[in-house]
């Protein structure tokens, strides 16, 4: 018990030394700046102990349970030989983490209330754009999760993937509706963040860690950057297409 406890205050003083900077910067332009009081302060006091919290426990959650998960399952799919079912496995996780990705529902949601606004929907649509608009990225990542797995297993040049994801990029901007170009760039941030980073890249180094000849420095990293490439080309076919 002491030894949990003693890591929860390790972890709690890391995050708070993570939070600094951005208190630090709101206190100096709302006091020093625009010198001015902070409006409910007490709320905000809680507020940010609540974050400081929570972010604590989550970081503490990735450690001790995501991080291993994502490794072992890919070890375990490694030794049984089993390649089908680690893509299939690679597409679910890519997929699966996406849809539940908290920021991803706010940007859905914000970007189908913008549209409607502007008469590019109709207002009984408006979940529905909001709901299409999820799967379809949520069915990008799983298919750039799929194919980072592939590059590990095959040993592709992660360069070559990269550069020929910035000119389909190129390519689809060029054609795409240009009211959903800011979307679809919006979206390759928003997929990669709390829940689908950590399972992804613990996924690509257990992966390369598995394998002989691979090296889980070189090899197990850059799944991020392809989950991040192709919902942007996959929102402006979306435009295209709605």
């Amino acid at each position: 018990m002491k030894i949990i406890f003693k890591i929860f205050i390790h972890n709690l003083l890391n995050s708070a030394k993570d939070l600094a900077p951005i208190v630090l910067v709101i206190g100096f332009f709302q006091l020093v700046v625009l010198q001015q009081n902070i409006p409910n302060f007490t709320d905000i006091v809680i507020g940010a102990g609540f974050v400081l919290f929570g972010l604590t426990l989550f970081v503490y959650g990735l450690n001790l349970g995501l991080f291993p998960i994502g490794e072992a399952l890919a070890l375990a799919f490694i030794k049984e030989g089993s390649i089908i079912w680690l893509l299939i496995f690679s597409f679910a996780l890519g997929f699966g983490t996406t849809i539940a990705e908290p920021a991803l529902i706010v940007v859905a949601n914000e970007a189908a209330n913008v549209t409607q606004l502007n008469g590019l929907i109709k207002k009984v649509e408006l979940q529905s754009y909001a709901q299409m608009l999820r799967y379809t990225i949520a069915i990008s990542v799983g298919l750039s999760v799929l194919i980072g797995v592939l590059r590990i297993i095959k040993g592709w040049s992660l360069m070559h993937l990269i550069i020929s994801g910035y000119l389909l990029v190129i390519i689809t901007t060029a054609f795409a509706p240009e009211y959903i170009i800011g979307i679809a760039y919006d979206s390759g941030g928003v997929t990669t963040s709390t829940i689908t980073v950590p399972l992804i890249t613990a996924l690509g180094v257990g992966l390369a860690s598995s394998i002989r000849g691979r090296n889980p420095m070189t090899d197990g990293f850059g799944m991020i950057a392809i989950a991040s490439l192709l919902p942007i080309i996959a929102v402006m076919i979306f435009g295209m297409l709605w």
